[in-house]
């Protein structure tokens, strides 16, 4: 009787669980995509309006500007439910790996690609636009969560 018990309890837990990932995956990435393009866009604006940029600079801008766009969506790495209902769940496990694999592949070489156009563009900068750049971009990382960068800005209390 106890192993039955513990069996049904065992299914139970590792069935929510898989539903737990089915809902992450199917939530659509859009959802936050205007108001987040909009937001990059009033930055952006800030950021050309502070650096003062010169006609000479405008290609160098451009090229750092697309580059940082916020991502496109990744609906293509979601799973089909129905597909995934046919596996096994090994073979979901292997399936659901690969899109994460994947996923990761494709969000890291955004990331270099972004992170190359802003070391171009840097390059392109005079000695007071790049103390401007360094100054707001050392800003990025306070927009990310409502703890990140506070720690430089408040003394620990031990």
């Amino acid at each position: 009787m106890k192993s039955g018990i513990t069996s049904l309890i065992l299914t139970g837990v590792l069935a929510s669980a898989s539903f737990a990932t089915f809902a992450q995956t199917a939530l659509p990435e859009t959802a936050h995509a205007p108001a987040v393009a909009a937001s990059s866009a009033k930055h952006m604006a800030g950021l050309k309006a502070k650096l003062k940029l010169t006609a000479d600079q405008e290609s160098a801008w451009t090229v750092f500007t697309t580059a940082n766009r916020p991502p496109a969506p990744m609906e293509h790495l979601s799973p089909d439910r129905a597909d995934l209902a046919k596996l096994s769940t090994p073979e979901r496990i292997d399936k659901m790996r690969a899109l994460r694999s994947q996923h990761m592949t494709e969000r890291t070489s955004a990331m270099d690609k972004r992170d190359e156009a802003t070391k171009a563009f840097y390059v392109a900068l005079n000695a007071d636009q790049k103390k401007t750049f360094d100054t707001e971009h050392a800003r990025i990382g306070r927009h990310h969560g409502p703890n990140r960068g506070k720690a430089a800005e408040q003394p620990s209390a031990k």
